[in-house]
C-alpha cells in the first residue's frame, strides 16, 4: 500500500453506516490513518467518495474465522512499522422479540456477531496494539446497563460486552492498552429502523399463540419506539466521546452518552429491582 502513514492508526469494525461511518469520516478528517471495516462494495465506495486518500475499506465480516484471519494478515502486513493505535469494536446487529419464542439460531448469531467476534478481532490485532500502546473501544448501549422487554437478547450481548470489557481492561494494564467502553442512548442511525423492522419482521413470523400472549405489549413497544425516535441524538455526541477515548490522556472507562445513558446508569447502580420494573413497565405502557 502507496498511503502515507499516520502515526496513529485506527481499525472500526461497522463502518458502513451509522456511527461507525460517523467515526471513519471524522477521524479522517483529524488525519488519523483510518481502516474502515465494511461488509459490502457499495458500502466502501460510499466512504471512500467522502473520505480523503488517508482512509482504506477492508471487507470483514466479525462472525467469520476466515473473513477475520484475511482481514488481520492485510493489517498486520501495513501495519507491521507502526502498529495499531486504536480498535473500534462497533460492529453489531438487533435480535428483538419475546425470550419465549426467540429462534434459538437468531440467538446464537446475536451472540456471535455482537460478542464473539469482537472478542475474535481484539485476539487477533492485539499484538499491534501492543506494539503501539493502543486503546480499544467497544461500542456498548443502554441496553448493557438495563434490559427492557423484548430486547433480551441483544441485552445480553451488551451486558456481556461490559463484562469482557471490565476483563480485558484490567488484563491489559500491564501494557499500557486502556479499554473503554461507550454507552449510547438511543441514536438516530440506521440501526434504529433495522430494529423497528426486525420487530415488526418478527411479529409477523410469529406463532398465533405468541400474538395472542404477547400482541398488546408488542404494540406499546412499537409506539414507544416510534416516540423515542422523534427525540434521538446524532452520531456526532457518540463522535465525541471516541475521540475523547481515543486522544484523552486519561480516558473513562465508561462513557454514557445521552440523559437516557446517565438514567440507565443510576437505574443499574441504585435501583432495586422491584422498582426497576415498576418503571419499565409504566414508561413503555405494559
Amino acid at each position: 500500500m502507496t498511503k502515507s502513514m499516520h502515526s496513529k492508526t485506527i481499525v472500526i469494525t461497522g463502518a458502513s453506516t451509522g456511527i461507525g461511518k460517523a467515526c471513519a469520516l471524522h477521524l479522517d478528517k483529524l488525519g488519523y490513518q483510518v481502516f474502515a471495516g465494511v461488509r459490502t462494495e457499495t458500502d466502501a465506495l460510499s466512504l471512500q467518495d467522502a473520505s480523503s486518500d488517508r482512509l482504506t475499506t477492508f471487507y470483514i465480516d466479525i462472525a467469520k474465522s476466515e473473513s477475520i484471519l484475511s482481514a488481520t494478515n492485510m493489517l498486520k502486513s501495513t501495519l507491521k512499522s507502526v502498529g495499531l493505535y486504536g480498535l473500534i469494536n462497533n460492529a453489531g446487529i438487533v435480535v428483538a422479540g419475546p425470550l419465549e419464542f426467540v429462534p434459538i439460531d437468531s440467538l446464537r448469531s446475536q451472540l456471535e456477531i455482537n460478542v464473539i467476534g469482537h472478542i475474535a478481532v481484539t485476539q487477533a490485532l492485539l499484538p499491534l496494539l501492543r506494539q503501539a500502546q493502543g486503546r480499544i473501544i467497544n461500542m456498548s448501549s443502554v441496553s448493557g446497563r438495563v434490559a427492557t422487554p423484548f430486547l433480551g437478547p441483544y441485552a445480553a450481548s451488551k451486558f456481556a460486552l461490559e463484562a469482557l470489557s471490565d476483563s480485558m481492561r484490567l488484563e491489559l494494564m500491564p501494557w499500557d492498552i486502556n479499554v473503554s467502553v461507550i454507552e449510547p442512548g438511543p441514536i438516530s442511525t440506521p440501526i434504529w429502523t433495522k430494529s423497528i423492522e426486525a420487530t415488526k419482521l418478527m411479529i409477523d413470523k410469529l406463532p398465533q399463540k405468541a400474538k395472542v400472549l404477547y400482541g398488546p405489549a408488542f404494540q406499546a413497544a412499537l409506539l414507544w419506539e416510534n416516540n423515542i425516535e422523534q427525540s434521538m441524538s446524532k452520531p456526532d455526541v457518540v463522535v465525541r466521546a471516541v475521540i475523547h477515548a481515543l486522544m484523552s490522556r486519561r480516558p473513562r472507562t465508561r462513557y454514557r452518552i445521552g440523559v437516557s445513558g446517565f438514567v440507565a446508569d443510576i437505574f443499574a447502580r441504585f435501583l432495586p429491582d422491584i422498582l426497576k420494573d415498576w418503571i419499565i413497565k409504566r414508561q413503555r405502557k405494559l
